[in-house]
C-alpha cells in the first residue's frame, strides 16, 4: 500500500475531497476526483464517502485503491 502525506496550507483548515485527490496525483483534475468519489471507491477514515466536496481536515485518512492519504 502506498502512503502519501499531505500537508494542509496553514491558511486553510480543510481541503475539499475532490481537490485533495487532484493535489496528490490520484487523478488528473477536480472533475475526475468528483467522478471517483461518486463511484464509491473513496473512503474517509474507513467509511465510503460520496460527498464530492467533503471537507477533509488534519488528522483524517483518505483511501483510494492501494493509496492511503494522511492529512496533516
Amino acid at each position: 500500500m502506498e502512503r502519501v502525506q499531505f500537508e494542509l496550507d496553514p491558511r486553510h483548515d480543510h481541503v475539499e475531497l475532490n481537490q485533495l485527490l487532484k493535489l496528490v496525483g490520484a487523478c488528473d483534475s477536480g472533475g475526475a476526483g468528483k467522478a471517483l468519489v461518486a463511484s464509491g471507491v473513496v473512503t474517509v477514515d474507513g467509511a465510503v464517502e460520496l460527498r464530492k466536496t467533503c471537507k477533509i481536515r488534519s488528522g483524517q485518512r483518505v483511501s483510494l485503491g492501494d493509496v492511503e492519504i494522511y492529512v496533516s
